[in-house]
């Protein structure tokens, strides 16, 4: 026994809270540590837009429910509670009842200065989450939400927090000082990264599918859903990455504006006389897709419009699309060279239009698509011509599998 952890297998349960979702699964893994990820015996969904939601329960023998409501913004952790009883509910039951989770893991998008590696949750380790929720909004706060729920629900099961920052504690002075005063780096104020867990393992997933050495690999990571963030990978380090102080830094997303001129808030606050909550509420919630589009965050939504000729979805389309091509020839550039670009989360992985023209501007890196692969690929598999210097990838996101396999390394360590 380690830490209070038996080494054996254990029932581990993963709660991924997101910005529109709330993703749970539950794994039974054993001391081993494997590279290839496991299916879970039981995964669960919960999406919002708005106040509509839609919850899906399905276990490992198929069984599925699917249920949609109207739902308070404020009340989501209700839903999460009926979600998880869902677990031990007929007719995707797995388990006899509560008491045989051992051990929940939770995605925590920010560590903050002091935390990054996984850790077992305590009360210090959850105030120092409380303590930097006010600059992840939409993350923190539902992840504290969910870790109060699991010590409810699982009061006997270890909580151990995993958390997205961790990745990119690797990045240079040079990528995470921001030009603004020194003290503002003195007080913490810095490049942190987010959707760690998902690039770390896209990187490692990718060295496996090419059968090469993640030593020598130069890696763009692009993980694209309702939140998106790209990745430079060296080596399997992360040395630069869009997102920043915050999760609202870099590429254009489903609800938040991605990078702006900050010369833009200050017109508003001095012009408009809009306070920090509007600005908070603007920037994180009603921009991006959204905020184009005017009818939706979901990329399906507006591609499905575009298509249909709207301007308004083609033209959130187009932004999306120019500011992600930047974004890679950018971390390109910080890797000086570039070998593969990943695509991976909820856009990166079903968008085979958005991958398509991301990368119709990048033959000057090398980047060769192969139109037929693209539109007909099972990930994870490569999408790129035989002639591209640069291998394109489309590899499913692996993050509660990830986490899960961390809780089972802290619970073997000595």
């Amino acid at each position: 026994m380690v830490d209070g952890f038996e080494l054996c297998h254990m029932k581990i349960l993963v709660l991924n809270s997101g910005s529109s979702t709330q993703k749970s699964a539950l794994f039974d893994l054993g001391p081993e540590s494997s590279d290839e990820p496991v299916a879970p015996l039981w995964e669960g969904k919960l999406e919002w837009d708005g106040d509509k939601e839609r919850l899906t329960a399905q276990n490992s023998d198929g069984k599925t429910v699917k249920e949609a409501a109207v739902v308070p913004a404020d009340d989501r952790i209700a839903s999460l509670d009926k979600l998880l009883q869902k677990l031990w509910q007929p007719p995707t039951q797995v388990i006899r009842d509560f008491s045989v989770i051992e051990v929940v893991g939770h995605r925590i998008v920010h560590g903050g200065p002091h935390l990054s590696e996984p850790v077992i949750i305590s009360s210090e380790v959850k105030q120092a989450i409380k303590d930097v929720a006010a600059i992840a909004p939409l993350h923190n706060a539902v992840g504290l939400q969910g870790i109060e729920l699991a010590e409810r629900l699982f009061p006997k099961a270890k909580q151990v927090a995993v958390f997205d920052t961790g990745f990119h504690r690797t990045l240079s002075l040079t990528a995470k000082v921001y030009p603004g005063p020194y003290e503002w780096f003195e007080r913490g104020i810095r490049r942190y990264g987010f959707h760690g867990i998902n690039h770390e393992y896209c990187a490692h997933r990718a060295a496996q599918l090419l059968k090469r050495e993640i030593s020598s690999l130069k890696i763009v990571s692009c993980h694209l859903g309702n939140g998106c963030s790209l990745a430079a990978i060296d080596g399997g380090k992360s040395v630069d990455t869009t997102m920043g102080f915050t999760p609202l830094e870099g590429i254009m997303m489903g609800t938040r504006s991605g990078s702006v001129d900050p010369g833009i808030l200050i017109h508003l606050m001095r012009n408009e006389k809009t306070d920090p909550k509007h600005l908070d509420e603007m920037l994180n919630r009603r921009s991006g897709l959204l905020g184009i589009f005017g009818v939706s965050s979901d990329m399906r939504d507006v591609l499905e419009a575009a298509n249909k000729s709207n301007d308004r979805a083609k033209l959130a389309v187009d932004i999306f699309v120019h500011r992600l091509q930047a974004g890679i020839a950018a971390m390109a550039a910080s890797l000086g060279g570039l070998d593969v670009i990943v695509f991976t989360a909820g856009i990166g992985f079903n968008a085979a239009a958005v991958r398509l023209a991301s990368c119709a501007k990048l033959g000057f890196l090398g980047v060769q698509l192969d139109e037929e692969k693209n539109s007909s690929v099972k990930p994870d598999a490569e999408i790129s011509t035989l002639k591209s210097a640069v291998r394109v990838l489309v590899i499913r996101a692996q993050e509660d599998w990830s986490i899960a396999r961390e809780c089972v390394r802290l619970a073997n360590r000595s």
